[in-house]
């Protein structure tokens, strides 16, 4: 996910500080990774620098100032831009999960374990997403439909690898 992209869309509503864009970022994208309000100052200030956003105002506060944060014309553009592009599929063509199984047999260790034991890991991560999605709110059920269809992809891969491992062996250990 890009956070200067998300960012900037979220100051599209109207000018914010980087504190309430950590709080719209956090409620909307970020239930299992939180932004780290170093992350929010650092993006905003590289967004400044760029001049993709323009300081739209200062308050004294308890502390440091706050800098009130405005999307520029060119920061709308580039968001437009970002939102028009596709992202690119990752294939996974070169994933750990297959790195490992293919090490196993090199080495004569159990492949048939190791999947077994990503398969039980997969399940186990199946029902806390369901879970979840069964208790959250519409945008937690697509963010989970979205890991569940990966996971269940994985799963089927689990399967067909376990049915090939035998023919895998003969070909990787020649």
């Amino acid at each position: 996910m890009s956070i200067g992209h998300t960012l900037l869309g979220l100051l599209e509503s109207g000018p914010r500080h980087g504190y309430d864009l950590k709080r719209a970022f956090d409620e909307k994208f970020g239930h299992d990774r939180p932004l780290h309000y170093g992350q929010v100052y650092s993006t905003m200030s590289r967004l400044l620098k760029n001049g993709l956003v323009e300081v739209d105002g200062i308050e004294p506060g308890g502390g440091p100032e706050r800098k009130r944060y405005a999307i520029t014309d060119a920061g709308i553009t580039d968001v437009q831009r970002w939102l028009a592009t596709p992202e690119k599929p990752e294939p996974y063509l070169q994933s750990t999960l297959y790195t490992k199984v293919v090490l196993a047999l090199l080495t004569r260790r159990d492949a048939a374990d190791i999947l077994d034991t990503q398969r039980a890991e997969h399940l186990r991560m199946m029902r806390i997403l369901t879970d979840r999605k069964r208790k959250g709110d519409l945008a937690d059920q697509l963010i989970c439909d979205h890991a569940l269809f990966h996971l269940e992809a994985d799963l089927r891969w689990l399967e067909l690898t376990a049915a090939r491992l035998d023919k895998l062996a003969e070909v990787v250990t020649k």
